[in-house]
């Protein structure tokens, strides 16, 4: 997320679309579990409606409002997990694949150098 407001700032505040329609409410933040920082928002899209995940990485705050770089019906069908509860890994890559956003792939295992067993063996 571009800007350097807090989390907690977000909540209540209207977020709209990447064409400036108003899409709802952030009703809550999530962050990232292992550095903290803010990683989705909840957007309450109506009286009735459920909240829709969206990321928060390629968003901004902009006069006072979220805006998110999606288009609205795109955001409206985004995966439903309900609120309240903690993303789990294969949740949040659900939503990363809807928005069509790469994740950084895993650290690749640190190599182990078995030829060398293999070798010192030999010459013995």
């Amino acid at each position: 997320m571009q800007t350097d407001i807090d989390p907690r700032n977000l909540i209540g505040r209207k977020a709209f679309d990447r064409n400036g329609t108003r899409i709802g409410t952030v009703d809550e933040v999530y962050l990232d579990d292992a550095t903290g920082a803010p990683e989705w928002a909840a957007i309450r899209t109506g009286l009735f409606s459920r909240d829709a995940f969206v990321p928060l990485e390629p968003s901004e705050v902009i006069d006072e409002s979220l805006h998110v770089p999606f288009e609205r019906a795109l955001i409206k069908d985004a995966p439903d997990f309900g609120v309240g509860r903690h993303l789990s890994p294969e949740q949040e890559l659900q939503l990363y694949h809807h928005y069509g956003l790469d994740i950084a792939p895993p650290p690749p295992f640190p190599d182990r150098d078995f030829g060398h067993l293999a070798n010192s063996e030999d010459t013995a």
